[in-house]
């Protein structure tokens, strides 16, 4: 997929610039794409640099996301049942093209116009979809692809929609366990701003007014805030230009995001939620390619641009390079190794009966429900960290800053008798 930039001469003279998104492998393509498509004289045509591009990208889906997974899987239902009754693809993608939500058009809505662009444009219904990678996972478009040249394009959209409903529950239930402890963190930050500019502060003035003797912990914490407060600006701006990097490298570099993957899979509790989530993502893609009529080889290859977890990702590799030399995929996966035995046994049983996409869907029920019950035991215990954590930091600023406080107190209260 390419970015281009475009300017183009429409009818009656008027000039038009923009941004495409291209899957295209030649310049001469997206000029050939963007004359047809638009009836247009192509004056300026720009290959965005890689990086730009994906920033472009990653913008672009930030600020305007183009659909939601559970919008997507409504949507992908809705054309199947259309078309599995005998509508022509191209009226159900009209029929949900002019589907209006609150007032405007929706998300599915305005992807089904710019698909039915495509579409008046000579592309086929395949090669639409995968104009639009952002929207659309690279297994739905390899089952769309599938039903354009089988003729069960029905039955490949329901099983797109399925699909996408199975990753998006497991992909909510690894996000489910995060938002209590992201929830208590934020307050606790909250507090912690209040306390550094506004609390201590004031603190500091009465002690310099009392001519306090400060314990040094109290010491300690109101150098920091006088610290924290002073490089705020610079720090902000650190933490957002860490970020942008980090962000870059993780999106331009695999061998950082293999290191990264590579660790998370030997730390304790994380190698845990990787094994369970990283084979149930695996299981379910591999089910359902194998379903659809896809061979092993192939199936391997879409595994290989679908995996996000770069560990699994050289194994799939590895796995793909021996069934090439003509070998079993129980026997690969023996050899590359990284796969519980009884995966590879149940994988063996499959091969031996041709029942090897029930063997994955089995496979991909029960690792996705170990997944769920791994994440729901994970944030039952983090909730307990997490409020011994708020409490410590709370614990902390009382004894540094509330005892001298009521020390003096007393001592005012003491001269006073006198």
């Amino acid at each position: 997929m390419n970015v281009y930039y475009y300017r183009i001469l429409l009818s009656g003279n008027r000039v038009k610039t923009g941004i495409a998104q291209l899957s295209v492998e030649r310049d001469s393509s997206a000029r050939i794409w963007l004359e047809k498509n638009f009836d247009a004289t192509v004056l300026a045509l720009h290959r965005l640099p890689g990086w730009l591009a994906e920033t472009q990208r990653s913008l672009a889906k930030l600020f305007r996301p183009t659909i939601r997974p559970a919008e997507l899987s409504g949507m992908l239902r809705d054309l199947a049942v259309m078309t599995a009754s005998g509508i022509p693809v191209l009226e159900a993608l009209r029929a949900v093209a002019n589907e209006v939500g609150t007032g405007r058009a929706s998300n599915a809505a305005r992807l089904a116009r710019r698909l039915l662009d495509e579409l008046d444009a000579g592309a086929s219904m395949s090669d639409a979809f995968a104009r639009y990678p952002d929207a659309f996972p690279e297994t739905v478009r390899n089952l769309v692809m599938i039903g354009d040249e089988t003729g069960t394009m029905d039955r490949m959209l329901a099983e797109s929609a399925d699909h996408v409903e199975r990753v998006s529950r497991m992909t909510a239930d690894t996000r489910q366990a995060l938002i209590y402890p992201a929830f208590v963190f934020s307050a606790i930050f909250a507090a912690g701003g209040f306390w550094i500019y506004y609390v201590i502060p004031n603190l500091a003035e009465l002690f310099t007014q009392m001519n306090a003797k400060l314990p040094p912990l109290t010491i300690a914490v109101m150098a920091f805030s006088e610290w924290l407060t002073g490089h705020i600006g610079t720090i902000l701006v650190g933490m957002v230009l860490g970020a942008f990097a980090l962000w870059v490298t993780w999106r331009n570099s695999r061998a950082f995001r293999r290191t990264t993957h590579y660790t998370l899979h030997r730390l304790p509790i994380a190698r845990t939620i990787m094994f369970s989530s990283g084979l149930a993502f695996l299981t379910e893609y591999m089910a359902l390619l194998i379903r659809a009529g896809v061979d092993m080889v192939s199936s391997l290859q879409v595994m290989e641009r679908a995996m996000r977890d770069e560990y699994y990702r050289d194994r799939i590799i590895a796995i793909r390079q021996v069934l090439e030399r003509g070998d079993r995929m129980s026997s690969a996966m023996r050899q590359v190794g990284g796969f519980p035995s009884m995966m590879v046994r149940m994988i063996g049983v499959g091969e031996d009966t041709g029942t090897l996409d029930g063997q994955f869907s089995r496979l991909s029920e029960e690792y996705s429900l170990r997944l769920q019950r791994l994440i729901a035991n994970l944030s039952e215990v983090i909730k307990p960290v997490v409020v011994l954590l708020a409490g410590g930091m709370f614990i902390l600023l009382i004894v540094a800053l509330l005892l001298p406080v009521y020390d003096l107190v007393k001592q005012a209260m003491g001269g006073s008798r006198f």
